[in-house]
């Protein structure tokens, strides 16, 4: 499978979103403020899944309307581009309450499409 295969972006997406949902399990809000090191994996296991989903070619994109697309490409654009203004608050909330839907989503997909 080539790294251009829709597929693999998709797995991509689901690896990373489920490796942010590892990074804080047991954890709290005030952990991003005082474990730095847990902070950036978290935003580059976030910025990885918007990276990813912003390479699905559109008419794929339209085969999946359940994933908010332009939600998850707009975040990484917003982290990406916004290094020096994170707001982490929005982060952590973003990290705790979207992965599980976009997670099962995923996992529908990448095992309708092995």
């Amino acid at each position: 499978m080539s790294r251009d295969d829709p597929q693999v972006r998709l797995r991509h997406m689901l690896d990373y979103a489920r490796e942010a949902v590892g990074l804080i399990r047991d954890r709290q809000r005030a952990d991003l403020d005082r474990d730095r090191t847990l902070g950036l994996a978290i935003l580059r296991c976030v910025g990885i899944v918007g990276e990813a989903a912003s390479r699905v070619p559109a008419d794929v994109q339209r085969r999946y309307p359940d994933i908010p697309w332009p939600q998850i490409i707009g975040m990484r654009n917003r982290l990406a581009h916004g290094y020096d203004i994170v707001d982490y608050d929005i982060v952590w909330n973003t990290v705790t309450h979207d992965p599980p839907p976009l997670i099962a989503e995923l996992a529908k997909i990448s095992t309708a499409n092995p």
